[in-house]
């Protein structure tokens, strides 16, 4: 069974905020029209077929997305640069959706398995339940000692169903500053994770191979594996 993790990528989705030079507000986007339309295109084949051509302008960090070390070390590896065998991971979810808004969560206040070397490691807020709301943008997340704790297990990768990995009150940004250092990637804006729990699953988080791109929407998804007591049996089928 597979669970799709990604949200919609569509026009004038509802995307990170942050002030400009200006102090004026903004927020990142996609847009998204047609280029070229049936009606438009049908003369060219001579009114035997007709085609839509889409088109797009984003930017990277928006929708359910992955940030590559370039995201915040100038002239680090680039998206593009990642190869597929870190892209498809043994996953890992843990639960956090006893967390309320802006709160900060402590290894007391999760229960992290030891073996997590290597895998893809998934917070589970349930923050996704208030996607496009003022209230996403308060979202929880997990503390320094959580995040040393991960980088000394040397997990390969760092999801959340949030907008950002990091407090946006915590200037330093120590999930991005050291998961990035150590080449630990990074998708934001999951969903669907509890769909997860108490489930072996492989995650995956494929984004176009784009050369030069510090972060990147991903399609997202988890590959369940059958319940144990059924995957050496050759008549399941899930």
């Amino acid at each position: 069974m597979v669970v799709d993790l990604s949200h919609v990528f569509h026009d004038r989705m509802p995307g990170v905020r942050f002030k400009n030079d200006a102090g004026e507000p903004m927020e990142l986007t996609a847009r998204m029209q047609p280029f070229m339309t049936h009606s438009q295109s049908c003369a060219h084949y001579e009114g035997k077929a007709s085609f839509e051509i889409t088109d797009v302008a984003f930017q990277t960090s928006v929708g359910t997305k992955m940030d590559a070390p370039r995201h915040r070390f100038e002239g680090a590896a680039d998206i593009a640069s990642i190869a597929l065998d870190r892209l498809i991971l043994d996953g890992v979810v843990i639960d956090a959706r006893h967390a309320g808004p802006e709160q900060e969560l402590g290894l007391g206040d999760l229960r992290i398995p030891s073996d997590i070397a290597g895998k893809a490691v998934l917070f589970n807020f349930g923050w996704d339940r208030h996607w496009g709301s003022e209230t996403y943008r308060a979202h929880p997340f997990v503390s320094r000692e959580v995040l040393t704790r991960l980088c000394d297990a040397n997990i390969a990768l760092f999801g959340v169903d949030c907008s950002n990995a990091d407090s946006t009150k915590d200037p330093e940004r120590p999930a991005h500053t050291w998961f990035l250092k150590k080449e630990i990637l990074i998708v934001e804006n999951l969903t669907r994770l509890e769909s997860l729990h108490g489930r072996s699953f492989d995650f995956f988080s494929i984004p176009l191979k784009a050369r030069d791109a510090a972060a990147f929407p991903v399609r997202a998804f988890a590959q369940l594996h059958p319940p144990m007591e059924l995957a050496s049996d050759p008549r399941y089928k899930e």
